[in-house]
Parts: structure tokens; sequence; C-alpha cells
């Protein structure tokens, strides 16, 4: 039996305080099932991982390792393609890092990457490697397959895109470039810091070779947690960010011998309650349903957008709801982002995000310093988001 709204709303301590919780986009609150999974480790088995032969070390280990097939399930993966990591931006530098480049090697992004999807290629400048951002066609900031297929060139080495935009809600067609990436023999990584768990999400039709997620967004894990998919094949082609205990075969005085991927990227003892979490949290996501929860932040997303009739209410990003996720960015004229964002939290206790949400070049493209982002999840009520476009008019109306 799927969990209704109703549920999940009572199972999630946070929401209890009476807050209108806009801001999944950043971080999800954490449901009770998930807390509870953590505080079992804590008071039945807190022992470390791999390093040890009593009952309780075990039991962690079973825990902690079971995560990845919990997660592969979620991505249509397999438990040996998958990676912890703390974050997704923890995701992406492995794979800038630890790729063998070539100097005059070309990576392709765009510019509406969030910051974790640009530095790290930004910081390979220095090793000889050619970064080309590309802009979308228009201000609905989709990017267009055949722009993407017309800059690749001999030197095309990887192509990274975001999935949905965590600054304005744009879904990229990713299935398309990926499968454009493939005819190319070029590596495709995703950050799909805003789809995995909103929305289905299968590395297979997608095809790509790279995928990086965190924990606590759309999958309403602990913060700290995220994980890298590699497609099989290419574990090979990456190394370690960190060595260092936890990953040996064997170590002498001047050389050493390291296990296989996927436990090769786990050095040094890591967030143990918080991964066991994390796996409790794909086991919830998946009793709501992963099509229930994208056809419920769909109409939530379609109630939100009647703010586009408001005057001096501006939206950023696609218009329609099919292409875009549960991220609406906009902005009131005549207002700062910021004092918006407060007026929504002193007025009727909203929480939204507002700034440059870690996407300084996206708001440049757009013409703007910042905006004030709104963003859903399943447990998100008619009542709430109708309440925020009531105060935004309220807001628009007495101070645009």
């Amino acid at each position: 039996m799927t969990k209704g709204v109703d549920e999940v709303r009572a199972e999630i301590p946070f929401l209890q305080t009476g807050i209108i919780y806009l801001d999944s986009a950043a971080t999800t609150p954490t449901p009770r099932p998930v807390i509870d999974a953590m505080l079992e480790y804590f008071h039945e088995f807190s022992a470390n991982v791999g390093r040890g032969l009593h009952c309780a070390t075990k039991m962690a280990t079973e825990a902690f390792e079971a995560t990845r097939e919990k997660i592969a399930k979620i991505i249509h993966a397999k438990p040996k393609e998958i990676a912890y990591t703390k974050n997704t931006t923890e995701a992406i530098n492995i794979i800038a890092q630890g790729l063998k480049w070539r100097k005059n090697d070309k990576i392709i992004t765009t510019i509406l990457e969030h910051h974790s999807n640009l530095l790290p290629w930004q910081r390979l400048k220095q090793k000889g490697i050619e970064l080309e951002v590309i802009k979308p066609l228009t201000k609905e900031c989709l990017i267009d397959p055949a722009t993407v297929e017309a800059t690749i060139d001999a030197k095309t080495r990887l192509i990274a895109i975001h999935h949905v935009s965590n600054a304005v809600g744009s879904i990229q067609p990713v299935e398309e470039i990926g499968k454009i990436a493939r005819d190319n023999g070029i590596i495709f990584l995703i950050d799909a810091a805003q789809s995995v768990g909103h929305m289905p999400v299968d590395v297979r039709k997608l095809k790509c070779d790279f995928l990086a997620a965190p924990g606590h967004k759309g999958l309403l894990g602990p913060q700290g947690t995220g994980f890298l998919y590699a497609r099989e094949d290419r574990w090979n082609e990456l190394e370690p960010l960190l060595v260092g205990g936890g990953i040996v075969k064997d170590v002498d005085i001047l050389h050493h011998e390291l296990v296989d991927p996927p436990q090769l990227f786990d050095a040094g003892t890591p967030n143990i309650p918080g991964i066991i979490g994390l796996g409790r949290a794909c086991e919830y996501v998946a009793e709501i349903g992963i099509e229930r929860i994208a056809k419920r932040e769909r109409m939530l997303t379609r109630r939100i957008l009647k703010i586009l009739d408001i005057e001096n209410v501006e939206v950023y990003g696609p218009r329609h709801v099919n292409r875009r996720g549960g991220v609406i960015s906009f902005n009131v004229k005549g207002l700062n982002p910021h004092d918006v964002a407060s007026m929504l939290d002193e007025l009727k206790r909203i929480a939204v995000r507002s700034g440059h949400h870690c996407a300084q070049p996206t708001m440049r493209y757009l013409g703007v310093q910042g905006t004030v982002r709104a963003s859903v999840h399943y447990f998100n009520t008619e009542d709430e988001v109708d309440k925020f476009v009531t105060t935004i008019e309220q807001i628009a109306g007495e101070f645009g």
C-alpha cells in the first residue's frame, strides 16, 4: 500500500511546527522512519564498518552495504555501480579529479549549471583542459540537443549537464543528449541533484556514464549523504579522490594495492548512520512511489504557476509544467528577492529560498542578481501552495 500525503506529513516531525516548507530544492525535512533507522544504528550496533569480526561491526557493515542496492533500485542500476559520497559536489569532483585527462581535452557544459557542476571543470583549465559553456536558445532555459551536437569536436572528452535546473526548474533533454554522447564516444555526466527522488530516473535510458545525486533532497534522506553512479565498465577509468584506511588490499613502505570499486571510494570512516538513513530513505520514497511523487509535484507546480497571472511578478524558466520540475523561480518587480522571502516568512511562515542559488552565470544570463525560489515535494498540500500564491499576490499588490 502506498503512502498518502497525510501519512507522509504525519511522519515528518519538522512539518508539525506549522511551517509551510517550500524549499525542498535546498534540502528536505527528514521522515521519522529515516530518523529511526539512524537511531537504531546508534542504539543497537554503533560500530565501524568492515574492520572487525564482532557482531556489531558485522551488523553495521551489512546495513551500510545494503544501501547500495536500495539506491540502485531507485535509478535502475546495479549495486556495484554505486559509490557513496557526502553530496553531489563530492561526486562530481570525483569525476573531475579522477579521470585521466589529456592536455587539450574538451569538456562541454552549460551556463545553467549549479556551481558544483561548473567550478570542478573550470579548475581543470590549469591542466590545459578546454571548457566550452553553451547557452539555451530562449529564456525558457532549455538546452537544444542540436546545440550540444554542434559543439562536439574531435577533442571533446566529456559532456556534463544537469537534469533539472536548481535555479529555474527546467528539465533538460538528457536522454537525447545522452544518445548524442554515446554515438560520439563521449563520456556523459548528469547532475541529478534535482531529479532523483522527484521523478523517474533510469540510467540505462539516459545513456549516462556517470550520475551524481544527493541523499538530502528528493530522496528525503539525511544531509551529508549522496552517491555517484558509474557505469560498470567506467570504474577502471577513475582514480579515487581520497586514499587511506579501509580501501587497501596490501601496503608496504613504498607501494600499495587498493580494493576494487565501489568500495575503493570509501576511504576513512564514512558517514555510517547517514548512509544507513539514506538506504531507509530510498525505501521510503519507493513506498510512496516515484510516479506518484512526480504526478503530485506537477499538480502543485501547476497551481503555483498561477503567479504568472499576477501583475508585477516575473517567472523564469519554462511556462509549461511538463517542461519543468517542482522548482519555480520568480521576482516581484521593484522588490529585492531577499525582501520577498522575508515577507513570506514573516507574514505566513512560508519558507522559500532567495539569491543566486549557487548559479550566478544563470542569473546573469537572465539579467538579474537573484530570484525568489519556491520548490515542492510530495508532502506539500494544495492549501499550502494556494496560500503561497495568495501571499505573493498581496506582496506584489502592496509593494511591487
